[in-house]
């Protein structure tokens, strides 16, 4: 199940509820409120959380705590979940079991999007008027932040200011010209993007500018990069083979569940990184879902030896492509390329 699968299970759970007399007709449809289904905070536990009881217990006419009872006992009766355990003041966390976790739905899904997974319309009517100084970092982050800020809807114009404006930033040591000259305009990019902008860039000796170019794995570029061009070339490799994706369980929680929950996470990343005008957030989460295809499906994807192509096989291709597809949107809107070759 995909956040949004989820987030429709729920609000189904409250109808039934509803319609049982369990609650008042007031939470029907979530009670007027958004219901949001994400990835736990650290130090929880499940596959999901949610707060929705904590947002409807007024409009369902119970405390917060028995709404999420009433929901978890739903829940539980939900193929696909196994557990819908109630934590504080009324929280659920959601724990899938093997048919919730099928990749294919959330596959599909970034298919039929394409670039465009994860972005939405939950800041459409904000309208936001950037006012940026004339500094090299402080014009990339404004960029970035009206990119992204575009993909949830929101109205952003950027517009030169004379002073320190709306995006608080630690200056850049060198001059624009000089740090394109240097490591590349990608790479320029990425170098004043991906620290929180509180952080000081890394840019400043001729190590970490050479640093920022080099092909191995201890860079983040490279990494995000590289996975990204490896999609591309295990489509290309499975052409030659005779088959194609086909989205279906990947087979196995070693192989895909950290990637999938991270690829599910993706629309949830961008919201944060729009809301709080931070594209070091979805830098990050690049980077860590570069590093989980690299390290469990990369090499699970092709048939080995006399190996036939099976339908795990096309699962986990469509899984790849699905990989380099949110990294292709993700880089675009941090005005970086993602090369098909590298």
């Amino acid at each position: 199940m995909t956040p949004a699968e989820l987030s429709r299970t729920v609000l189904r759970a409250v109808g039934g509820a509803v319609d049982d007399g369990e609650f008042r007709a007031g939470a029907r449809g979530g009670g007027g409120a958004r219901i949001v289904v994400e990835r736990p905070r650290a130090g929880g536990h499940g596959d999901y959380a949610t707060n929705v009881a904590l947002q409807i217990a007024k409009a369902a006419g119970r405390p917060p705590r028995e709404v999420a009872e009433v929901l978890s006992r739903r829940l539980t009766a939900t193929p696909g979940i196994v557990a819908a355990d109630v934590t504080g003041p009324g929280f659920l966390n959601l724990t899938l079991g093997a048919r919730g976790r099928d990749c294919g739905p959330l596959v599909e899904d970034i298919q039929r999007q394409g670039l465009l997974y994860g972005h939405g319309d939950s800041l459409r009517g904000h309208r936001v008027e950037l006012r940026v100084p004339d500094e090299p970092r402080a014009r990339v982050v404004a960029d970035a932040v009206a990119r992204i800020g575009r993909s949830q809807g929101a109205e952003v114009h950027v517009v030169r200011a004379q002073r320190p404006g709306d995006v608080t930033f630690r200056p850049v040591p060198a001059h624009p010209r000089d740090l394109v000259r240097l490591i590349g305009s990608d790479a320029a990019r990425w170098a004043l993007l991906r620290p929180a902008v509180a952080d000081h860039p890394r840019t400043a000796t001729a190590v970490e500018r050479a640093a920022h170019l080099a092909q191995r794995e201890s860079n983040p570029l490279f990494r995000v990069r590289y996975a990204h061009a490896r999609t591309r070339a295990l489509t290309r490799n499975a052409a030659d083979l005779g088959f194609r994706a086909q989205p279906g369980d990947g087979g196995g929680a070693d192989v895909q569940d950290g990637l999938v929950a991270a690829l599910a996470d993706h629309p949830r990343i961008l919201l944060s990184a729009a809301r709080h005008r931070a594209p070091d957030r979805l830098a990050r989460h690049l980077v860590d879902v570069a590093d989980l295809f690299l390290a469990r499906l990369n090499t699970t994807v092709l048939p080995v030896g006399e190996e036939k192509p099976s339908a795990a096989h096309r699962a986990r291709l469509a899984l790849a492509e699905a990989t380099g597809t949110v990294l292709a949107g993700g880089l675009s809107l941090l005005g970086i390329d993602a090369p098909q070759h590298l």
